[in-house]
């Protein structure tokens, strides 16, 4: 090879250089942008130099690495962010539930004080009125963020779709240039790198590179997104349990609509979203509702015993909503439907979930033909069954059609996920308010902790009876509580019995208290007037009683509401700031691998330029030495 030829190659292979140093430069701050190299080598002629390759400095390995870091920081951020607005809510101590439950046993104390007192009566209907009113405050609030959610779910679906649709798109455009060129251009291929990136920022996906060329996605379920030059939706639809939600759905082979599972869905801010929906926002919606329904429920069955000042027993103090009940979409017969209610009888039951009633027989009949499953845990729970009644934890779900039923078939039932939305005062008469007792216990009254007379005028104590109650211990534990009325006549007797347990006499509900041998203790008619305050006290006392779950206060499950809220939103802010670190940190790799670093670009730019003019030179010195060859000859 000539110097001539040589020195070509050599000003050839610098321009090239040149040209790859400068397109680093000019792309420093491009996202998705990999720096390139000129790989020069040896000619295969005689001498000189040629280019090899471009090539583009990637690493998979750390990619791969940095789309899951990226995905679980997205993820834990869309959860954070949705997680210190409930936080936020809970804690308020001005505008927060507990001090408005506080004022609402506050006004019954003042009633007690003076229980025909106007005044009084009106502090009763005041507190109930704003407590109410926050109560479908912060349900509305919590609904609010279920339909954001609903929303932004949809929003990332479609994005997730426009993103699927351009890498199949690249697919097809990098296949193509392999075709043309025998290699794919770099531009594309970061294309390509960046759009997977993007895609992890919204949801977990797997990567799989078929034949070490071609991307192909999937979910982690192994649904595809991405296949080949081929690309497949995802679409945001109603929940087939519930109509209110909304999940991720694909078409399948069939052309149907199918649903997935929410927990198909894992990483980025779909998945963080749908994270926090499932783990959070339903458990706290639950939790105002059954602090809704224990409150209602507790101060009307008290209410109920009490009489108000027109001599007639009281009504209810407050209104809320029923049960909600939803036929699965996919129920072998649409006609077989449930209606919900709550077990009055079974308030200490009632619990802060939603359940799942599966279908196990075809047309059931009894308990044994359904399973009934909590969804924040998955425990199966116990039921029982009484014409086409399904009863359990404080619920009642009544079927109709249940002959059509057939194995398989499911319903959902959410029994006090929108209770505090309709939570009311029932009652707008100051005269209404029962502050008087219509039973009256005497006596060694510790024995009895609780008296409720039957709601309907007329059932209790009839024609005027009052009973003496005594106690006998029985051992192991146990008592008996044998009774007469004031005439003499034995009545019932109630054997087995413990503190706790309650049995009914006479159409008066009692609590057992502190059972001792020997206790007397006396039940009759109150004298009810205006003085009479026996109701009022007893709605009083219902503050410090286990009314949540037959295990908690009113006040202490709310402190108890708050502080998981407020553990969960920490526990969430020191996994992001850690997993932040961590993203950071591979970036980091990521750069020192791939990204373009000004100071050693413009070296390069000097060097080469300096390369450049090298072998310019050797063109130079070619063409004196010929000039001098021909300069011989004359």
């Amino acid at each position: 090879m000539s110097i001539f030829s040589t020195g070509l190659s050599g000003l050839n292979a610098a321009q090239n250089a040149l040209s790859t140093t400068s397109n680093n430069i000019s792309n420093v701050y491009t996202p998705g942008y990999n720096r390139e190299v000129t790989i020069l080598g040896e000619s295969r002629a005689d001498g000189g130099v040629e280019v090899n390759d471009i090539q583009r400095q990637f690493n998979q390995y750390v990619a791969s690495q940095l789309n899951a870091a990226t995905s679980k920081s997205s993820a834990l951020e869309a959860y954070s962010t949705q997680v210190d607005q409930i936080d936020s809510l809970l804690a308020d101590r001005d505008a927060g539930l507990a001090p408005l439950m506080q004022n609402f046993f506050s006004s019954m104390e003042d009633l007690a004080s003076a229980p025909s007192d106007p005044a009084a009566r009106q502090g009763v209907l005041g507190a109930t009125d704003t407590l109410t009113a926050q109560f479908r405050s912060f349900d509305g609030y919590l609904q609010d963020m279920q339909q954001g959610i609903n929303g932004q779910i949809a929003d990332e679906v479609t994005q997730i779709n426009n993103t699927t649709e351009q890498l199949a798109g690249i697919n097809r455009e990098i296949i193509l240039a392999r075709a043309r060129t025998g290699e794919a251009p770099n531009g594309l291929l970061n294309q390509r790198d960046q759009m997977v990136n993007e895609l992890s920022e919204r949801m977990d996906v797997r990567l799989n590179i078929q034949d070490g060329k071609t991307y192909n996605i999937k979910l982690p379920n192994g649904q595809p997104l991405v296949a080949g030059t081929n690309h497949y939706k995802l679409q945001a639809m109603d929940s087939p349990a519930d109509p209110q939600r909304t999940v991720l759905g694909y078409q399948d082979s069939g052309g149907n609509l199918v649903a997935l599972n929410e927990d198909t869905v894992t990483g980025g801010t779909l998945g963080g979203l749908m994270d926090f929906r499932a783990e959070t926002l339903d458990k706290t919606q639950n939790q105002i509702g059954q602090l809704a329904v224990s409150l209602a429920m507790g101060v009307n069955q008290q209410h109920a015993s009490g009489v108000d000042l027109d001599g007639e027993q009281g009504g209810a103090l407050f209104t809320f909503g029923e049960p909600q009940v939803y036929s699965h979409a996919g129920n072998t017969d649409p006609g077989a439907t449930a209606t919900a209610s709550f077990d009055e009888a079974d308030l200490g039951g009632l619990r802060a979930t939603d359940y799942t009633i599966r279908v196990v027989a075809d047309s059931p009949g009894d308990a044994n033909g359904f399973e009934v499953v909590r969804k924040d845990s998955g425990v199966a729970v116990d039921a029982t069954f009484d014409t086409n009644t399904l009863s359990f934890g404080g619920v009642q779900v009544e079927f109709q059609n249940l002959n059509n039923a057939q194995q398989g078939d499911r319903f959902e039932i959410q029994p006090v996920r929108r209770a505090a939305g309709n939570l009311e005062s029932a009652i707008s008469d100051l005269d209404k308010i029962a502050a008087s007792s219509l039973v009256k216990v005497g006596g060694d009254s510790r024995a009895i902790e609780k008296a409720l007379a039957d709601p309907v005028p007329g059932n209790t104590l009839t024609g005027d009876t009052p009973w003496t109650l005594t106690v006998v211990d029985a051992g192991n534990g146990t008592f008996t509580l044998n009774t007469e009325n004031d005439t003499g006549a034995t009545g019932p007797s109630f054997t087995g019995k413990q503190s706790g347990n309650e049995i009914v006499l006479d159409g008066v509900t009692l609590t057992l208290g502190q059972l001792e041998d020997g206790q007397k203790v006396t039940l009759g008619l109150a004298d009810v007037g205006s003085g009479n305050n026996e109701n009022a006290l007893r709605m009083q006392e219902l503050q410090e009683q286990s009314l949540v779950g037959g295990s908690a206060s009113l006040s202490g499950a709310y402190g108890a509401m708050v502080s998981d809220v407020g553990n969960r939103t920490n526990i969430v802010q020191v996994n992001l700031d850690a997993q932040q670190g961590l993203t950071e940190q591979l970036k980091a790799v990521q750069q020192s691998e791939s990204g373009v670093n000004l100071d050693e670009e413009a070296a390069n730019l000097i060097r080469y330029q300096q390369y450049y003019q090298a072998n310019a030179k050797v063109i130079e010195t070619g063409r004196n030495v010929i000039d001098t060859i021909l300069g011989l000859r004359n």
